[in-house]
């Protein structure tokens, strides 16, 4: 089966992949204003390039996006073409091509971790530390500041050799030691 423009550009489940097409990570970092994204993936969309996985948060008031794009454009063009964006100095752009991955088929399932509580150092280090021991991969994961209060909100994805009892008992023990309640329950596939 031939390649077609449309199957690489719009990247149609069992489309075919082409050797041309190269993906790209570019971050956009900064001083948060209205039409950043606007103007950074119509940049990107003139350039011919598919937007496939993005994010983006305002983090203390600072804008903060991750994207994924593919298409057959070198760094250095999406770059001169991102460049507007930086010419103020509030914003820095980065390029970086990165290698095509197709998502790893889990075993397990998709839980969503929360945690919430008095705010303290290490609470995301020793809570998902419980996480990584079990063999839980992050993928997605928001805190959120909010007085003295802490909240952090994780998607994870468990093998099955997993226990979901034991991990929830071990993420509450963690969480207690800090001061804070967890809670762990598997996630309807609507959420994610």
């Amino acid at each position: 089966m031939a390649c077609g423009a449309d199957d690489r550009r719009w990247g149609r489940p069992g489309g075919c992949q082409n050797a041309d097409v190269t993906v790209h990570a570019i971050t956009v970092l900064g001083h948060d204003r209205p039409g950043i994204i606007a103007e950074t993936t119509g940049r990107l969309s003139g350039l011919g390039l598919n937007l496939e996985d993005s994010t983006m948060t305002l983090l203390r008031g600072h804008f903060a996006m991750m994207l994924v794009c593919d298409g057959d454009v070198a760094a250095e063009r999406i770059e001169e073409t991102l460049a507007p964006l930086t010419a103020d100095g509030t914003l820095t752009v980065t390029v970086r091509e990165v290698p095509r991955e197709t998502g790893a088929e889990v075993a397990g399932a998709p839980y969503v971790l929360t945690v919430h509580g008095g705010d303290r150092p290490g609470i995301v280090a020793a809570v998902l530390g419980v996480v990584a021991g079990a063999g839980g991969n992050v993928t997605d994961l928001t805190t959120r500041l909010a007085g003295e209060l802490y909240l952090l909100v994780a998607e994870l994805d468990l093998p099955a050799s997993a226990d979901p009892e034991e991990l929830t008992a071990s993420v509450r023990r963690v969480a207690g030691e800090l001061g804070v309640e967890a809670t762990l329950r598997p996630a309807d596939t609507d959420e994610l």
